[in-house]
């Protein structure tokens, strides 16, 4: 390794989920920051990555071309259009880990990191049940630190994650009905304080109905920029008790991520590789259907993380990757 040679690279098409992935993998793997690229692949190859056509160098502009002549130790990427730039870092040497599904053989990088609901199999093959994340011990005692005043509602604190409508999980009004026809009875049996998140993906109208719902139970809620830094963490963190739309595996693969149960409304009505991913987690015992009666208790964190790197690790000889 030369003195000037970076440790990991991690290259995503910057959305929130997939840089989130990569960064907790990174994290993870070495022992020192990693340099981060958002790749805009331009067309043709936008269109077919990963797949190798003649100029592939170019398809990110002069920025990351000239980078691609220094490769480093180890690169990591999510989502298809970092497939193709980590294919051709692993073939000038660096070891390449691409998370989720590349659409071609997995043999065109070191290890590719799918979640158990896709179909990709291979001896270089890693899967995992959800999605990685860096939930774990240490990251809900700081995020209990940096927000102090979530744990002084009282409890049961019940969290309510809400993302949006997919075709695989449909959210709408009658979905949403029920969730609060539900977690109605949950107050009236045990009182404590009520926790709410919208995501960007949240529709408008569930939106407004998520502020305007149950306006005198106690607690806190964030729907967007206008309600101030956005407290998930912190909320993550002091729920005892979560519930969280069906649309979002790695929104429920943090929460799952916690000590607290997770309850899924609607999983009947999902389709596809969603309702596989969420029949997976029932069989686990980390998550369950809602129902009017609030679980208590707390139940064996779902952590992949830890499992996947110490295999990968292993597996690729990685040693340490730090200063």
């Amino acid at each position: 390794m030369s003195a000037t040679q970076d440790n990991c690279w991690i290259l995503t098409d910057g959305r929130a989920g997939n840089l989130r992935q990569a960064r907790a993998l990174a994290g993870a793997l070495v022992d020192a920051p990693a340099r981060e690229f958002t790749l805009a692949t331009r067309a043709p190859w936008r269109w077919l990555a990963p797949h190798h056509l003649p100029g592939s160098d170019g398809a990110w502009g002069t920025e990351f071309t000239q980078a691609l002549r220094s490769p480093p130790r180890l690169v990591i990427g999510c989502g298809r259009q970092a497939a193709l730039a980590t294919r051709l870092l692993r073939e000038r040497g660096s070891r390449a880990v691409q998370i989720l599904d590349p659409r071609i053989d997995s043999r065109h990088w070191d290890a590719v990191v799918v979640p158990a609901h896709d179909r990709l199999r291979g001896a270089n093959v890693y899967t995992l049940s959800g999605s990685l994340n860096p939930v774990d011990d240490a990251w809900l005692a700081d995020a209990r630190m940096q927000w102090p005043e979530l744990g002084r509602l009282p409890g049961p604190r019940v969290l309510v994650l809400l993302g949006g409508p997919v075709r695989a999980a449909p959210i709408d009004a009658a979905w949403w009905q029920i969730v609060r026809d539900n977690l109605q009875s949950w107050r009236a049996q045990a009182g404590g304080s009520l926790m709410l998140a919208c995501s960007p993906r949240t529709p408008q109208w569930l939106v407004e109905s998520a502020r305007a719902a149950w306006p005198d139970w106690q607690g806190a809620r964030w729907c967007g920029p206008a309600d101030g830094d956005n407290p998930f963490p912190g909320m993550l963190a002091w729920a005892d008790v979560i519930v969280a739309s069906p649309d979002s595996v790695n929104m429920i693969s943090e929460a799952c991520a916690t000590p607290a149960p997770v309850c899924v409304p609607g999983i009947d009505r999902c389709t596809g590789r969603q309702r596989v991913f969420l029949d997976n987690l029932l069989e686990l015992g980390r998550v369950r259907p809602l129902s009017d009666q609030a679980p208590s208790g707390q139940t064996k964190p779902l952590r992949e993380l830890e499992r996947v790197s110490t295999r990968l690790r292993l597996d690729l000889q990685l040693g340490p990757l730090g200063d």
